[in-house]
C-alpha cells in the first residue's frame, strides 16, 4: 500500500455496508420510444431501517460500449451505497448500448431527453423502490426513498446534464426552440459535478462548436447547492481551447457552486470513477478514486444535512494529511 492511498483513507467515510444491486428495472419516460433501463444500487435493507437518500447518478458519453449505461460507474455507485444512499443509475438515450440509437432525433447527445429521464425518476420512485426485488423477503418492506435528501451526481457529458437540473440553461445557436432552456429541478437539494463541460462560445474548439453546438450552458443560474470536481490534468483540445480550467467553469461562474475540488495529476476519469481496469480510464489510480468518492461522499452527507461535520472533517484531511491528492476551494 502506497503512503498516498494510507492517506487518502484517513479522509472520513462511515464502515461501508453490504449492498444490494438490481438491474435491469424498466419505466415509462414521456416521449421516450421505449421504458427506460435503470440500475438500483442500495445497502442491503434491514429491519428498521429508515429512509434512504437518493442518488441519481447520470453517465458521460464515452467511447466504451457498457461504462456509459446502467453497468457503468460501480466505483461510485457501490461505494455510495456502502454509505448508506440509494443509488439510481439511468441508461441514457446517448448510450451506445441501450440508448435510442445515432439517427433518433436529439442524437447524438440528447440533452434534452437525458434531463427527462432523471425527472421521470423523481416521478417515480416510490414504483421503483417498489419494483426491487429481494429487498422485500430481507427486511419484509420495500426500501423508502428520502424525498428531503435528494442529489444528483454527472460525470462529463452527464455534468452537463445534472448542471441542467441544477438550474443551468442552455441556448443552442443552432436549434431556434433551444434558446435559455430552463429544466431547473427544485426536488434535488444537492449535485456534484465530475469533470463537466465548461461554458460555450469561444471557450470551444471549432470542431466542439461545429459538432456540439449545445454544449454552451449559462451557469450564471445554477444556485442549488454544487460541488464541482476537476481533474488537474483533464485537457480535451478537441472539445475547447481552455485548456483543464475549463471544467472549473460551473464552479467560477455559478452562484451555487459552493466548492471546486481539484485532483493533483487526475485526468478526465478522476481515477477510476467509470469503471475498473476501462480502456477510458485514462488516469486510473486508487489514491485519487478514493479520494473522490470519499470526498464526494462527505460533500453529499453534509449538505444533505448540515448539521453533519463530515465535509469540513475531510477538507481538514485533505489538507493535513493528504495534501498530495488536491485541494478544495470553497466560497
Amino acid at each position: 500500500m502506497t503512503d498516498l492511498i494510507r492517506a487518502s483513507r484517513h479522509l472520513p467515510a462511515r464502515a461501508a455496508l453490504p449492498t444490494l444491486s438490481v438491474a435491469p428495472i424498466h419505466i415509462p419516460v414521456p416521449d421516450r420510444p421505449r421504458p427506460l433501463a435503470l440500475r438500483v444500487t442500495l445497502p442491503v435493507p434491514a429491519a428498521g431501517q429508515g429512509p434512504l437518500p437518493v442518488v441519481l447518478l447520470s453517465h458521460g458519453h464515452g467511447p466504451s460500449l457498457y461504462l456509459s449505461s446502467l453497468d457503468g460507474y460501480a466505483p461510485l455507485a457501490g461505494f455510495l451505497a456502502g454509505q448508506g444512499f440509494l443509488v439510481i443509475q439511468p441508461t441514457h438515450a446517448s448510450s451506445r448500448s441501450g440508448g435510442l440509437g445515432a439517427d433518433a432525433p436529439g442524437a447524438p447527445l440528447f440533452w434534452r431527453m437525458r434531463v427527462a429521464e432523471m425527472t421521470a425518476i423523481l416521478d417515480r420512485l416510490d414504483e421503483i423502490a417498489a419494483l426491487i426485488p429481494g429487498a422485500r423477503p430481507i427486511s419484509g418492506a420495500a426500501p423508502r426513498p428520502d424525498r428531503d435528501r435528494i442529489a444528483a451526481i454527472g460525470h462529463s457529458m452527464g455534468g452537463q446534464t445534472v448542471g441542467m437540473l441544477l438550474g443551468a440553461r442552455l441556448t443552442d445557436p443552432t436549434d431556434p426552440a433551444a434558446r435559455d432552456v430552463n429544466l431547473i429541478e427544485p426536488r434535488i437539494r444537492a449535485g456534484v459535478l465530475l469533470a463537466a463541460p465548461g461554458r460555450g462560445g469561444d471557450a470551444l474548439s471549432a470542431h466542439a462548436a461545429a459538432a456540439w453546438p449545445a454544449l454552451n450552458p449559462d451557469f450564471s443560474h445554477m444556485t442549488t447547492p454544487s460541488l464541482v470536481v476537476c481533474g488537474e490534468r483533464d485537457d480535451n483540445p478537441h472539445l475547447t481551447t481552455m485548456g483543464p480550467a475549463w471544467h472549473a467553469d460551473p464552479f467560477h461562474l455559478s452562484p451555487g457552486a459552493r466548492a471546486l475540488l481539484t485532483l493533483a495529476g487526475a485526468g478526465h476519469g478522476l481515477g477510476g470513477i467509470a469503471g475498473y481496469d476501462a480502456k477510458e480510464t485514462d488516469d486510473e489510480d486508487p489514491d485519487r478514486l478514493e479520494a473522490t468518492r470519499r470526498l464526494m461522499a462527505a460533500w453529499l452527507r453534509s449538505t444533505l444535512d448540515p448539521t453533519d461535520p463530515v465535509w469540513e472533517q475531510a477538507v481538514a484531511a485533505l489538507r493535513d494529511l493528504a495534501p498530495g491528492l488536491g485541494w478544495v476551494e470553497g466560497r
